[in-house]
């Protein structure tokens, strides 16, 4: 199936569900969602890992991921059983996931929820050491820099999943790469989806463009952590 955009109708699903919350609405309508949703997005995200793994080469790509629609409530207080948007990815590596890997895409869209991007949305806690040695070291930090610097040249967001408040210690408040050692996760953000493109072919390439452009500091993040 190759990607011819999402329905322009589509987003009603994401705010009928909202108002509802019903299981029994959800039943009714769970082809609804497959077809509006989960297909567009399943063919979205094969094509851009079709254009992208070429970047990556030769650490193979994960397959497919489109999360469950699902919510886990157990801890949550809010017990409204079903997200409002639909998000997915492609991990990199044979077999990983993008939700907790590197992604080389991730994106979710539904009420109020538009992003799209890459990288290391949160660092494990043994990655967590490495990365920040590696920023410590001079010449492996300084080559994170240099990739994070060009990245953002090219009109990216880099951005660290929140960050500490302070450079955790041993390591001098007045670092040179502060900002990278207070991070807790490493994501290139694209740019804003351009109004309407979501509904066209045409957003598949638009997404394989940017995902490529992330490859540099995905192929650090996956041979150094």
């Amino acid at each position: 199936m190759s990607f011819a955009g999402f329905p322009r109708q589509a987003m009603g699903f994401w705010h009928e569900l909202a108002a509802t919350m019903s299981k029994d609405w959800f039943d009714a309508n769970k082809q609804r969602y497959q077809t509006e949703w989960v297909e567009p997005m399943t063919a979205l995200l094969e094509h851009v890992a079709a254009k992208t793994a070429a970047a990556y080469k030769p650490t193979p790509l994960g397959a497919v991921k489109v999360l469950r629609i699902y919510r886990d409530t157990r801890f949550a207080k809010d017990k409204s059983p079903y997200k409002t948007w639909i998000g997915g990815g492609v991990g990199l590596g044979r077999g990983a996931k993008p939700n907790e890997g590197v992604a080389i895409i991730y994106a979710h869209f539904g009420v109020g929820e538009e992003f799209v991007g890459a990288g290391k949305y949160i660092f494990m806690d043994d990655e967590l050491p490495r990365w920040r040695k590696k920023i410590a070291d001079p010449r492996a930090g300084a080559v994170v820099q240099r990739l994070v610097d060009a990245t953002r040249a090219k009109g990216y967001e880099i951005h660290g999943s929140g960050a500490y408040a302070r450079v955790p210690k041993p390591y001098p408040q007045d670092h040179p790469r502060a900002e990278l050692l207070k991070m807790k996760g490493l994501v290139v953000g694209f740019p804003a989806i351009p109004k309407g493109l979501i509904h066209k072919p045409a957003f598949a390439d638009w997404m394989a463009q940017h995902a490529k452009a992330a490859a540099p500091l995905g192929k650090w993040l996956h041979a150094n952590l």
